[in-house]
């Protein structure tokens, strides 16, 4: 398995908004697969974003991206793990190297928000030690993190 850096247009990236935009539906219904595109592809672009995915080959095994919120703060958005490769570890490497790009990028402080209906992403989030902040988004009854990127400096 590799991580690629890719573009939220990318064909890598498809097969993850298709498969999140119908598990969002299945999970909240109601127009769930429209918080997929909640946020604009061009906030995944470098210099202030990214996106990556996990390859198994030619098949996308997960993936997410951080966009800007404030110059020391980003926001991981469309975590996201294929069914056929679930309770593996994946979301915590794509995780990992998110917060990698993140420092890479000048970020101090990483944030995310996850719904009621995914107890597989709290615990997660939990468990990797992010702080919950309650509910700082659009979308009622999620859940806010958020974690402080180490720097260099931080490390002596």
């Amino acid at each position: 398995m590799k991580i690629a850096r890719v573009r939220l247009t990318d064909p890598e990236v498809a097969p993850l908004l298709t498969d999140l935009g119908r598990e969002y539906e299945e999970r909240y219904g109601g127009g769930g697969a429209d918080t997929v595109h909640d946020v604009e592809a061009g906030a995944f672009d470098p210099p202030t974003g990214g996106f990556i995915v996990l390859l198994d080959g030619a098949n996308t095994v997960a993936g997410g991206g951080i966009r800007q919120l404030d110059e020391r703060t980003c926001e991981v958005k469309r975590m996201w793990t294929n069914p056929a490769y679930r309770r593996a570890g994946h979301a915590s490497t794509v995780l990992t190297a998110l917060e990698e790009l993140a420092r890479e990028l000048g970020y101090r402080m990483v944030r995310l928000e996850t719904g009621y209906a995914q107890p597989e992403a709290l615990a997660m989030y939990r468990r990797l030690g992010y702080r919950e902040i309650g509910n700082y988004g659009i979308y009622d009854r999620a859940t806010g993190f958020e974690r402080t990127i180490p720097v260099d400096d931080d490390a002596s």
